[in-house]
């Protein structure tokens, strides 16, 4: 187990009627905030009336932007950014999913720096940042708790991370009935990518992690066992309420502390997210067993454990191979049972662009942790996920 500082600010309120506790969390936020949102889906809900009437008992003045699509635009950040500095913002409210708080935090760090906020997913480290807090609509992403940002710039179609503890949220507003109305498409997607925020961080090289795997194990089996239910009854309370928790779990590093981390599979599916515009969980569902596939050589001892503990596959010896595959297949499986794609061929997406989005997913050199991958490895794995 490797050595690690942890840091975790962010007060969660969970359960029904959750975003009422923003009249008593919205003054941690100054005078003045953002009110930053998505599309019309919080206005037909009511949520954003409701939203309006506790920042008014609050007694918190605001402004507001909404807009945010997913893989969230870097022109809208900068609108926001433009917002804030002259309305005179004192923090940013976010109301949504994982875009929505991404694009709050990409604003956060952007308005007390004199330069161009791009310059934090370039590389620049975050210096200083207004305070953030979510009311969650959309479980998938984690950002509600995570130190992390993933911005698009529309003109390059690049795909890029920041991260600092100074963007975790001061609060999040955790209401599993906010996720009620969300399409089957899109929860499914959540799902996804909460598996594989825990997956990036299980497959690693960093021997004695018995704890994060099992933690990490309790939260992929919780969200395999929930799925059907969440799926089959939208309103189904204790379901939602256990896959927005997980959600949460998966991203706020719990399963990640004191071992080397992968996050390969996430800047190779981005550039899906980039180039094409796929949703982030779908393209996940895609890039990860063809990683997989490529990579458990590196370590067939770690693939084999997953196999037997959240596949529940039994352990023969000398089968090492066959377990791993049928693994692989059970990952696909499941994710074909709920919704998801399994191909880029699915996606619409040909190997015109495999060696541009290779490039762009290297740019800061070899990926992974388990496999430094090279540019020929990435080009592999989008091979391999082809069909």
């Amino acid at each position: 187990m490797n050595d690690f500082t942890f840091y975790s600010p962010t007060r969660f309120v969970f359960g029904r009627n959750a975003e009422e506790a923003l009249v008593r969390e919205a003054p941690g936020l100054g005078t003045k905030i953002l009110l930053h949102y998505g599309g019309g889906s919080i206005k037909k809900t009511g949520l954003y009336d409701r939203v309006k009437k506790y920042l008014d008992e609050a007694g918190v003045g605001f402004v507001e932007l909404g807009g945010v699509k997913p893989n969230p635009a870097l022109s809208l950040v900068r609108e926001g950014i433009d917002l804030c500095r002259t309305e005179g913002v004192t923090g940013i409210l976010a109301v949504g999913g994982g875009s929505v708080i991404d694009s709050a935090k990409g604003i956060a760090v952007g308005v007390p720096y004199e330069g161009d906020v791009w310059d934090f997913y370039t590389g620049k480290e975050v210096e200083a940042a207004l305070p953030i807090g979510t009311i969650l609509t959309i479980p998938a992403a984690g950002s509600e708790v995570s130190n992390g940002s993933v911005v698009t710039d529309e003109e390059t179609q690049s795909k890029f991370y920041t991260g600092s503890d100074l963007i975790r949220p001061k609060f999040s507003l955790m209401n599993p009935e906010l996720t009620y109305t969300l399409p089957p498409y899109q929860t499914a997607a959540g799902m996804v990518d909460m598996i594989t925020h825990v997956m990036e961080r299980y497959f690693t090289n960093t021997p004695n992690v018995d704890l994060t795997d099992r933690f990490g194990e309790s939260i992929i089996r919780t969200v395999v066992k929930t799925a059907p239910a969440v799926l089959a009854d939208p309103e189904e309370y204790e379901a939602r309420a256990q896959i927005m928790w997980a959600g949460t779990m998966a991203h706020g590093d719990h399963a990640g502390l004191g071992r080397e981390q992968d996050w390969a599979s996430h800047d190779i599916e981005h550039e899906l997210s980039a180039q094409y515009g796929v949703t982030h969980g779908a393209g996940l569902a895609v890039i990860f067993p063809a990683w997989m596939t490529h990579v458990w050589k590196e370590n067939p001892g770690r693939f084999v454990q997953f196999a037997t503990r959240v596949w529940d596959i039994d352990y023969v010896v000398g089968e090492e191979e066959r377990i791993i595959s049928e693994a692989i297949e059970k990952q696909k499986a499941f994710y074909r049972s709920i919704g998801m794609p399994v191909s880029l061929s699915e996606l619409g997406i040909s190997d015109n662009r495999y060696d541009i989005m290779a490039e762009k997913a290297m740019r800061h050199g070899s990926l992974g942790g388990l496999k430094k991958l090279t540019k020929e490895d990435v080009v592999e794995i989008y091979r391999l996920a082809a069909a």
